[in-house]
Order: structure tokens, then sequence, then C-alpha cells
């Protein structure tokens, strides 16, 4: 019988492995093999040193990566033989603290089934905690200090673990086993119900269904969760929506519901399989869903329980069910819908501390549901929307941050966003680590959060750049962030950069055409740039077409008012003659007219502008949908609302034509888009149905896609920028260019 030759190997994986279970695989996965050696979590990933016979340890190494636990992602697996040493057994070592720090930290995790059957299940000793985890969910991203992941560099250093708890830590067959998370009744965290005052009204499960009976009542309770505070109330109850609406300051923006179960949401809204598996994914981040009702105009159900103002003249609900035990536990008590709005006042980042929470939202919320472990980092719900059968994150944060990939670069960089929609990135050793959602920077809480996650970033991996990426704008809060840095700056139009994250997300390379539709941003000519068609090499890129400019007279008022655009957009095509009877008109009383019509004739104060989403506002202002936006984007989505469920292939005509005066390429295409606008002021005098115009409208976008992308040649095409949210838009713009090839 051949006796086969003891080999050791040193095996280093790089990815994202620690608090995702990796440890424990890996020791089961040698024990079962018959394996000897140790494993150990470093600052650059995870190292395995493995001694047995050749077949086993290939065999190990097929099984790492075919069997790997479910979060776990391996980017990079390298072996090197060892002299073997004649270990006996496996372990799982202390970590290894010295060295560069590449490993990837984990997103939260939603709870498993087997710690919520243990949750509810009265023989169990974690019945009713409501902080029960194990190695495959639980808090990750929102506790972790420093790396490498281990309990003493997370927050729940301060809990002690119990000899039960401690048991479970230290056996290779329990599914604990080296849970950093772990606690329970005895010896982890726990709630508390306090008055505005900061007094405690009731702790543990008293503390739960205290606050279950308020919202019940019709109270507004502000509950401390896994990245943050929610704002709930009882989404059946208008007056309780009302009320909260006037307390935070939130106007119309559509409210997010949480969910006891599928079922209660499949009640109110369509849910396809694959939006009912984002519900019950790991990541549960908020799903933007259609709701029922009884015709296509109706914007709510006659039979739905849900108040109208949770989200008004919006026929869709952002929604999502528990994710922690603590949801679950209160939405099992409750057994119906309730608001679960970020926990800050309108604009303001979302509170994460409870002596925070309790003068951030002073006047707010009527009782506080608080927990004593401490949240790192600000983390808000994820939200998720399909298009075209596929998730697109509208918001990356709880579940889905931070993010790291690979790129081909190894210089230390450091990425500080734009001023809406803020990230911020740093890059090092070959990878970029994206932080999670961070909000507008218009405000100094908000600046704050901004400043501390870039310290945290670094912090996280001893990061030190060696240079600072920022927008071209000089006046955004992030880039003088940058410049007060004194590192070396390199400011980046605002979307070439939108063209070159999509790429670096969907790994593409090589020569394409970007389609940048947005609000706006600084363009190289000292206009706002917004409507772009950016044709993107391996260094550089050329402004290959782009909207015909008009003027938005007010400056940043007029991105508040769609009204504004519109009269914009007229003065463009008719000159003077956009004073005379003009619908539009009646928007404004006679002197706001008298000054407009001199901020046209002279500029001032009325930059240009070729911005696609100013021209979705000038369109829904025409139509007569929004006059003045309440949060941004409302008059857009009003559009998409209007069109949507009406089936046609007729478009409305438009013009390309070759400029002579763009900076970076003289053979720049302008679409013209004044005879659609004359096609548009027809229709409506002869008094065609709203949402046809407004199909019409989408479609003639995607034709406009089409036509520069054909124009173009290019084979490839991304399109990117909050205009792409759009369903109705880029499912038809999807449409019409895979058609073309």
């Amino acid at each position: 019988m051949r006796v086969e030759p003891i080999e050791r190997r040193r095996i280093q994986l790089k990815g994202l492995l620690q608090g995702v279970g990796f440890r424990p695989f890996v020791f089961r996965l040698a024990t079962d093999l018959g394996l000897s050696g140790a494993v150990w979590n470093g600052p650059a990933g995870v190292t395995i040193e493995i001694e047995g016979a050749r077949p086993n340890l290939e065999t190990f190494l097929l099984r790492i990566k075919r069997e790997r636990p479910v979060h776990a992602v391996i980017d990079q697996i390298d072996s090197t033989p060892l002299d073997p040493i004649g270990e006996e057994r496996f372990e799982i070592r202390e970590s290894d603290r010295a060295g560069v720090r590449e490993t990837s930290v984990p997103p939260d995790l939603a709870t498993c089934a087997d710690c919520l059957r243990e949750t509810l299940d009265p023989a169990n000793r974690r019945y009713r905690y409501p902080f029960t985890n194990c190695t495959d969910c639980g808090p990750r991203f929102s506790m972790i200090e420093l790396l490498p992941y281990d309990r003493i560099n997370t927050t729940m250093r301060e809990f002690p673990l119990c000899d039960d708890c401690r048991n479970e830590y230290e056996n290779p067959s329990d599914r604990r086993f080296h849970a950093e998370p772990n606690g329970c009744p005895a010896c982890g965290p726990h709630l508390e119900l306090w008055e505005p005052d900061g007094s405690v009204r009731a702790s543990h499960d008293a503390a739960l269904l205290g606050a279950a009976d308020a919202l019940r009542q019709g109270k507004i309770v502000a509950v401390k969760g896994l990245g943050g505070f929610h704002l709930m109330v009882d989404a059946r109850n208008e007056d309780a929506v009302r009320r909260l609406r006037e307390r935070k300051e939130r106007e119309a923006k559509p409210l997010a519901l949480m969910f006891p179960t599928l079922e209660s949401i499949q009640r109110a809204c369509h849910v396809s399989e694959l939006e009912a598996a984002l519900l019950h994914s790991s990541e549960a981040p908020i799903v933007l869903l259609k709701k029922l009702s009884t015709s296509h105009s109706a914007i709510r159900n006659p039979q739905s329980e849900i108040a109208l103002s949770v989200a008004p003249d919006n026929p869709y609900l952002g929604v999502l069910l528990p994710y922690t035990p603590l949801h679950h536990l209160l939405m099992s008590e409750l057994g119906f819908p309730v608001v679960a709005t970020s926990g800050n006042r309108s604009e303001e980042p979302i509170c994460t501390d409870e002596n925070d929470a309790l003068r951030r939202l002073a006047g707010i919320a009527d009782l506080f549901l608080i927990h004593n472990r401490p949240i790192v980092r600000p983390l808000d719900d994820s939200v998720v929307r399909v298009i075209a059968v596929r998730p697109l994150i509208l918001r990356r944060a709880r579940g889905y941050a931070p993010l790291s990939f690979q790129i081909d670069t190894n210089r230390s960089l450091l990425a500080v966003g734009g001023h809406l929609k803020n990230t911020v990135a740093i890059s090092a050793g070959g990878k970029i680590t994206l932080s999670q959602h961070l909000g507008d920077l218009e405000n100094a809480e908000t600046d704050r959060t901004f400043r501390q996650a870039i310290a945290d970033l670094k912090k996280l991996y001893h990061h030190s750049p060696g240079a600072v990426l920022c927008d071209l704008h000089p006046d955004y809060r992030s880039t003088q962030f940058a410049r007060e840095t004194g590192l070396p700056l390199h400011p980046v139009q605002h979307h070439y950069a939108h063209v070159l994250s999509c790429m670096a997300e969907h790994r593409l390379e090589g020569a394409l055409l970007g389609i940048a539709w947005d609000g706006s941003g600084l363009g190289l000519d000292g206009t706002l740039w917004g409507g772009e068609f950016l044709r993107i090499d391996e260094r550089s890129f050329q402004r290959a077409a782009h909207f015909r400019t008009f003027r938005l007279p007010g400056g940043e008022r007029a991105m508040r008012e769609p009204r504004r655009s519109a009269l914009g957009l007229l003065y463009e095509a008719f000159g003077d003659r956009a004073f005379e009877g003009r619908a539009a008109l009646s928007a404004f009383n006679a002197e706001e007219r008298r000054i407009l019509k001199t901020m046209l004739e002279t500029g001032l104060n009325a930059p240009l502008t070729s911005s696609a989403g100013r021209l979705f506002d000038a369109v829904a202002s025409l139509l007569g949908l929004r006059q003045t936006s309440r949060f941004e984007g409302e008059a857009a989505m009003a559009l998409e609302f209007a069109s949507d469920g009406i089936v046609t292939e007729e478009n409305y005509p438009f013009r390309i034509s070759d400029s002579q005066s763009e900076i970076r390429n003289p053979k720049s295409a302008i679409i013209d888009w004044s005879p659609m606008i004359e096609a548009i002021l027809g229709d409506l005098e002869q008094s065609r149905p709203i949402g046809e115009i407004a199909a019409l409208f989408h479609n003639t976008l995607s034709e406009i896609m089409v036509s520069v992308s054909r124009r173009i040649g290019e084979e490839k095409v991304v399109l990117t920028g909050g205009c792409f949210q759009n369903k109705v838009l880029t499912e038809r713009a999807m449409t019409r260019l895979s058609a073309e090839g």
C-alpha cells in the first residue's frame, strides 16, 4: 500500500473573509479531512498553515473555493510550500495585528433563520432576546473599530462573555464558534425605554412591550437599531403620520415602511420573485414596490390600510422586512406595518447615540427605545429598485457597505465625492473601498459625518493617502475639505466621474460611450452640465454630445422650482415670445415675471445648463404636474408616474447638430430639444392626455440616446446618473439600445 508523503503549505487569502464565519469553516473542513495546522486573521486577510497528505491538501483547496460560507468572497489565494513540522491537530490562532491592512470589512447581516427560530422559541435561553446573532448574521460594520475582526476590536468588548456563551464561542461544532458579536440575556446588550427627558420608563422585554403599546396609541417612537435610529409610527394612522411629517419637517417625500411579514406586504403591493428575494436577503434593503390599485391611475388601493400621507401622489411604497431580532419581536408584537424612517431631522444624518438622539430628536419622538451596544458609524437602510429585471441600488448603506473591489492601481488615494448623496472612498494595495451613503453635504451635522467617515476609513486601514480626488466644483464642501488636506489635488469633472465609477463597478475597460444624465455638475466650460454623452478612452474623455443649453433663472432656486426651468427653456426656444400668453407664465405673478425676464435677458444669476434633470423639471411644469418641488426629484418622478403603463412607440421630433465652440471637442454634437417642446405645447393645446405626452417624452429621450450612440459608433454604452433611477426611462433606453445592437 502506497503511503502519501506529508506536505505543508501556507495559504494566504484576501477578500471578504473576516466576520463571515470563514475561520470556523476552515477549522471544520481541515478537521474533516484529517489535516493539521492553524488558521488566523490578519490585517491583510486570512492565513492558513495546513499539513497532511497531498491528495487531502488538494481536496482542501478545492473545497475552500467551492464550499466557502455564503457571505465570504475570495479575491486572491496564494499557496507557498513549507517544511512539515509534524503537528497533530488543527486550531484557530490569535489574530496577527502586524502588517498592511488590506482585508475587506464585512457588512451587517440580517437575522438568519436559525437565530430567529431561537428568539421565538420559549424553551431557548435566548427567547425574546433582541440581540441574538451567530457567525451567519448580526452586526459587523456597525460595530467594528479596528482590524483584524476580533471581539476586542469591536464595541462588543464591553460585554464579557458568560460561561454559556464562552462555551459556544469555543466549541467547533457550534455555529457561534468564534462569533464575535455573541451574547445572551445574561451577558449581552439590553433594551431600555426612555422618556424624552432621558428617564427610564422600562427595561429589557418590558421596554419593547412599552414601545409597542405606544405605537398602538399613535405615538412616535425613536428606535435604536443596527446602524442608527428609526422614527416609527403606526402606518395606518393618518393623524400620526401627518404629525411625524410636521415634526420631522418632511412635507411630502415618501416614508419607508416596515411590515411584519412578506404576506402583509403582498396585501399592499405587487411583489415579484426577485423583489421577494431582496426583501428576505441578508442585506434586507428597502425595496421600492408598486402599490396594488384598482386601476392604472389610482394612487391608492381603496382596500389598503396604509395612510395616504405615507407616500402622497406616489404609486410606489418603499418597504422592508424586520432584519434584527429587535425588529422581529417588535413587529410580531404589533402585527401591522409601521413607518420606519431615518431617525433624524430632514437633511441631517441619522442619529446613532441615544444621548445625541435625545437632543436632536427632541420635539419629534414621544419615546425612545434604546439599547446599550454602541454604534460605531451611521448606517441608513439601503434602498433598491428592480429595473429591467435586475436590482439597482439607489442608496448603498446597511447590508451593502462597505464595498471593496479590485482595481489596477497600487496608488494610495482618497476620493471625497460630490456634494449630494455623498460617499467617500480610499484605494490601496490594488483595491478600492467605498464608504456607506453619507447624505447631502448641506449642513454642519452632515459635514461632521463626512469628515468622520474619512477619518474612520483611514483608521480602519491605516491609510495614508498620497493624493486626493475631488469634484471640479470649487464650492462643494467635499472639495473644500480636499484643499484643506494640503495633499496633491486631482479635480475630476462630475460626469466623467459618474462614467468611470460605473465602469469600475462593472469591471469595464477600453473605449465606450458614457451617457451621464443628472441634475447638474460643473462642466469644463464653466456651465452646468447634466445631459452628457462622453466618449471615454484609456486616458481621458471627449464631450461627444450634450443637450442644448438653457438658462436657470435664480440659479439654485430654479433647481427647487420646475417652473423656473420651464421658463428658461421657453426663453431659449422662443426669446421674448416666451412671455406672450404662455400657460407656464400663470405660475408666476407680474413682479416675478418682470424679475425673471431681467435675469434671462442679462444672464444675471441665470447660469446655462445642459441638464437632463432640469429638462425633466421643465416638462413636468409645462404639463402642470409640479411647479415647485417639495423634495429632490419630485417633478421627474411625477413625469415617470404619469407615463407608467402607457404603451406607445411614438416619439417627438428632435434635432442633432454639430457645435463649433466646444473646448475639448470642436465636433461635439448638440441635441436640440426645441422641436420636442413645440410638439408638446401643440399637444397640450389639443388637450392630449398628460400621460400620453409624458410617455412620448420618455420615448423621445430614448431615441436621442439611440441616435447619438449610432452616430458615435462605440459598441459599449453605459447609463449613469440620477435620471436613470427612472424605471420607465431606463427600461425603454435599454430595450432600444439593445435592439440597435
